[in-house]
């Protein structure tokens, strides 16, 4: 299985200014691709320049500019082309889709953060050694970067990444290694309802509170904002206020993935079996059609979409999507089960007669059912119900 580490670096003042060069020039090399492309359609019938055409001409463009495409490793550039190849073939695949996707665009400097490396040792090499306390890695045209290591990689290393962050860097493994033994079995079994009230209900009764960091953070974030767009631009002030900025919004990542990462080893330690909602998340945070007015031309009628905003900024904040992702690649190196059901009507149905209606919950925490009069808190029910479904479900396909 394929596990991911992911380490601060160290770099010197030389190496800081030989990331950031490398950075640029593989920007460069990016938006010199997108350019031909874009030009090979445009002027010569609408001509389509594959990876395959742009990867040959590599070895030209290092010839005719050492200094800079030449002094950086030929597979992280081929790394680089193939991510605007997948840009291309995510758009295209998409418009088949009947979507309407944005045609891959240009990168800036300062947007442009990540250069991969497709093999450990080709361009790159990790050098963690068990008697040396230092860890670093190497880049080609950098030289041996320090490395805080606050955890061991077990595994072969395949990849690795560069990564900026603001200020700081980043290195990121990917490592091939042999399935763990799996967590011994408790015997228990448990549905989760995620919600924004409580950022999730099991089927035992318990309940998990929603933090709310963005909500928490939103105050200094606005203020932040509002100071940066007061900076001129291109000015150092306003750099500073980017940085400001960037770094609340890191800090509140951090704090949901935190979260994230407790609650799922929690439910991943206790519970063999995990069932949860299958949630269109995207869909839920689209926001609502207008509603033009047939009495006024070019004028609508209201569409709720205001209240609909602070729905969606609440199940953004949530983070529902990070943390199924997380619990599914927790389960998986336990050796637990994690199944999705289809969440239709699992707050409404009553778990004590099976009746389904929506007077069962007159409020948004209590379920009352009209038909034996069964009381509960609406998240519990609704829990329990995804419960009984993922049983089912794993009943009728086992393993």
């Amino acid at each position: 299985m394929i596990r991911a580490y992911k380490f601060v670096m160290r770099p010197t003042v030389r190496q800081d200014q030989a990331l950031r060069e490398m950075l640029r020039d593989h920007c460069s090399l990016y938006n010199g691709a997108l350019q031909e492309r874009r030009d090979a359609y445009r002027h010569v019938s609408k001509t389509t320049v594959r990876y395959g055409q742009q990867s040959a001409q590599l070895k030209e463009i290092r010839a005719f500019d050492p200094q800079r495409q030449g002094r950086w490793s030929f597979s992280s550039q081929q790394a680089t082309l193939r991510r605007l190849d997948k840009a291309f073939a995510a758009f295209f695949r998409r418009i088949k889709a009947g979507d309407t996707p944005g045609y891959p665009r240009f990168r800036g400097v300062a947007r442009f953060d990540t250069v991969d490396f497709p093999k450990d040792g080709d361009g790159c090499r990790w050098d963690s050694t068990p008697h040396d306390p230092v860890t670093r890695v190497r880049f080609q045209g950098v030289g041996h970067v320090r490395v805080h290591q606050h955890r061991p990689v077990a595994g072969k290393v395949k990849t690795v990444s560069l990564k900026r962050e603001g200020k700081r860097w980043y290195v990121i493994l990917t490592a091939d290694q042999a399935q763990p033994e799996p967590l011994r079995a408790t015997g228990s079994v448990v549905g989760i309802d995620l919600g924004i009230a409580n950022f999730l209900a099991d089927s035992n009764g318990g309940f998990v509170d929603n933090p709310r960091h963005g909500r928490k953070a939103a105050a200094k974030l606005e203020d932040a904002q509002q100071a940066l767009s007061r900076c001129k631009r291109g000015s150092k002030r306003r750099r500073k206020a980017v940085e400001t900025v960037a770094r609340l919004h890191r800090k509140v990542r951090r704090q949901r993935l935190d979260h994230a990462h407790k609650t799922a080893h929690a439910l991943v330690a206790e519970h063999d079996f995990i069932a949860h909602e299958d949630l269109k998340i995207r869909n839920m945070g689209k926001t609502p059609a207008p509603k033009p007015d047939p009495g006024q031309p070019g004028a609508f009628l209201p569409n709720g979409a205001a209240s609909k905003a602070g729905l969606n900024r609440s199940i953004a904040d949530a983070g529902w999507g990070v943390f199924l992702a997380i619990l599914n690649a927790k389960a998986e190196g336990a050796g637990r089960v994690v199944m999705a059901v289809d969440p239709r009507n699992t707050s409404r149905r009553c778990p004590e007669c099976g009746n389904s209606a929506k007077e069962n919950r007159p409020t948004q925490e209590k379920f009352h059912c009209v038909s034996c009069g069964h009381n509960a808190h609406a998240d519990t029910v609704g829990a329990l119900n995804v419960l009984r479904a993922g049983l089912v479900r794993r009943d009728a396909n086992p393993a």
